[in-house]
């Protein structure tokens, strides 16, 4: 079994609370919520979430049947599974770990617990930038598709006007020009957009639209305009995505070429992580029959973490 990069883990933090919820990220949120709205297909089968931590984005995508929330850390996956959710018209709310909609899984990007064709649709937002190496885990995510799949994903863009500005007056020392990543803290990066755009195509991906988002991610801005009102401007400068990449983060909507039209018809759609066998779906404890490992589901989570769970 080969190594894999290492993995960015939030296990036991509070960055949904503490970033989110009590960070003043009330504009990026409702920024993120439009660009959704604007590249979600309008239905879908089995949605694979990647990097859903607390399940933030989940019920924004209520045109997929089925949604599979993947993440390396538990105790994400189980704020995600307690969160509470509109459940119907009347305004009654519910825990999406009560709906059988929902399946959560702990595993690494890079070692995708799934058989090829698994998913007719996924989404990566705010992961992509704690990939050491991003065009391994596009491969990856390519491999789980079915041919013609919608993958949404965003970055962290490093060729955004602020880092050009600071470049130009000697505040920074990496250039925002060129190709490589910036590692500018530890297993957090940002990209150039020619990089991503080699990338998707290295793996498989045709990018169908590119929307900019957070032009305006600045403190003075979101105190001094009405949120709804400042992502509103943001949501009508982002139309200009596929000309230019000015912003902090770019959203792409993608199809995924090649490969098999339809989905798995296996029984289950895991497969084991170290081996890549066909994995039967048997809570409380699923074992591959090939390599021997065992995979732990306990309290709605199923749990493929190779070096939390070794044989």
């Amino acid at each position: 079994m080969t190594t894999t990069p290492p993995v960015c883990n939030y296990e036991g933090s509070d960055y949904q609370d503490s970033f989110w919820e009590k960070g003043g990220r009330a504009y990026e949120d409702a920024c993120e919520a439009l660009a959704l709205k604007k590249l979600l297909p309008a239905r879908g089968a089995h949605l694979l979430e990647l990097g859903a931590g607390a399940g933030r984005n989940t019920p924004r995508y209520t045109g997929y049947e089925k949604i599979t929330l993947l993440d390396y850390s538990r105790t994400q996956l189980e704020q995600a599974h307690t969160r509470l959710v509109k459940a119907s018209s009347e305004g009654t709310r519910t825990r999406l770990g009560d709906s059988q909609k929902y399946r959560f899984v702990a595993a690494d990007v890079y070692r995708l617990p799934f058989v090829e064709a698994a998913f007719d649709g996924a989404t990566m937002i705010r992961t992509l930038h704690h990939m050491a190496d991003a065009p391994a885990a596009l491969a990856q995510v390519r491999r789980v598709l079915t041919k013609d799949s919608t993958f949404i994903l965003e970055y962290a863009n490093k060729r955004n006007i602020k880092s050009m500005l600071r470049y130009l007056l000697g505040k920074q020392k990496w250039s925002p020009y060129t190709a490589e990543p910036v590692e500018y803290l530890e297993l957090n990066f940002d990209f150039h957009p020619a990089a991503i755009r080699a990338w998707m195509r290295d793996a498989g991906f045709r990018i169908e639209r590119t929307i900019t988002v957070s032009h305006f991610r600045l403190a003075l801005l979101k105190r001094a305009i009405p949120t709804g009102l400042l992502a509103g401007l943001d949501s009508l400068a982002g139309l200009t995505g596929g000309l230019w990449q000015l912003s902090p983060s770019v959203f792409l909507k993608t199809t995924a070429l090649n490969g098999t039209p339809e989905k798995t018809k296996a029984a289950s759609c895991f497969a084991c992580p170290a081996c890549r066998e066909p994995l039967e779906d048997t809570p409380p404890l699923i074992r591959c029959a090939k390599c021997e490992r065992t995979y732990p589901v306990a309290d709605g989570i199923y749990d493929f973490r190779l070096d939390v769970n070794p044989s």
